[in-house]
């Protein structure tokens, strides 16, 4: 599996980047048609993009760095994000904090527009997966021939690493992504007053199915032999549970 698609410049341009980059695109496309179904201004929205993007990949190089420190010699090491070392938990906070940030600033409801967001970048996770598949990372341990062989031929010679098989958890959680976004999509168009119902709803399943495939990575950031994702995701069960109930309460009290 050659992780470089093409050179240009003497620069190597990685499949891992593109891969990222049509996620994006196609997240701008779901939200432009979820924002205009909602009457939102999507000026607004490319605009706290600008800020939160940027902002969500430093997020996430932190968010990985601060745990695996002791790897790290340099400020260039720790900010050199070409040989990988990205953590999507990181991004997702940052990026969120500073969505909320900006709301607060243009004076608009944050879970209003957030709702219509986040079908967009639960999309954008599960294209972005197939980028770990290019580099073959973020699998999960050993499997059998008998077992892998149930997947595409192009999914076993991708997991075949050193002459071992290994589980295609990018692929578990891709498709996961892409049931949740489905999900959300049904759910924003079904409750169409309840801000925050998206966004409460994406923390709960998306750290549902992380839990579990994060249990069967061999690549998990560690934290007194706990790990950290499956930490996160049981904080994001219980804040997208708040949240729900927070936004049900307020469409009763209306």
């Amino acid at each position: 599996m050659n992780p470089i698609a093409f050179r240009i410049f003497g620069m190597d341009i990685r499949w891992y980047g593109l891969i990222i980059a049509f996620g994006v695109l196609a997240a701008f496309g779901v939200t432009y048609i979820t924002a205009k179904k909602k009457n939102l201004d999507f000026d607004i929205i490319i605009d706290g993009f600008l800020w939160s993007f940027p902002l969500a990949i430093i997020g996430a190089r932190a968010y990985y760095v601060a745990f695996e420190f002791e790897n790290y010699h340099s400020i260039w090491d720790m900010i050199n994000i070409r040989n990988g070392g990205i953590a999507i938990h990181g991004g997702l906070i940052a990026g969120l904090l500073t969505a909320y940030v900006f709301t607060r600033f243009k004076k608009v409801n944050f879970f209003e527009y957030i709702d219509v967001v986040m079908p967009g970048v639960i999309l954008a996770q599960a294209i972005g997966r197939w980028g770990n598949f290019m580099n073959q990372e973020a699998h999960g341990g050993p499997v059998t021939e008998q077992f892998i062989s149930k997947f595409p031929q192009f999914i076993q010679q991708g997991m075949l690493i050193n002459g071992t098989y290994y589980h295609p958890t990018f692929l578990y959680e891709s498709i996961w992504n892409l049931l949740v976004c489905a999900i959300l999509i049904f759910i924003l168009y079904k409750k169409k007053q309840q801000h925050g119902i998206v966004i409460g709803s994406y923390m709960i399943l998306y750290s549902i199915g992380r839990f579990f495939i994060e249990g069967l990575r061999t690549d998990s950031l560690m934290f007194f032999g706990l790990r950290i994702a499956q930490i996160v995701s049981l904080i994001g069960i219980v804040a997208g549970i708040v949240i729900i109930i927070f936004a049900c309460r307020k469409k009763t009290k209306k």
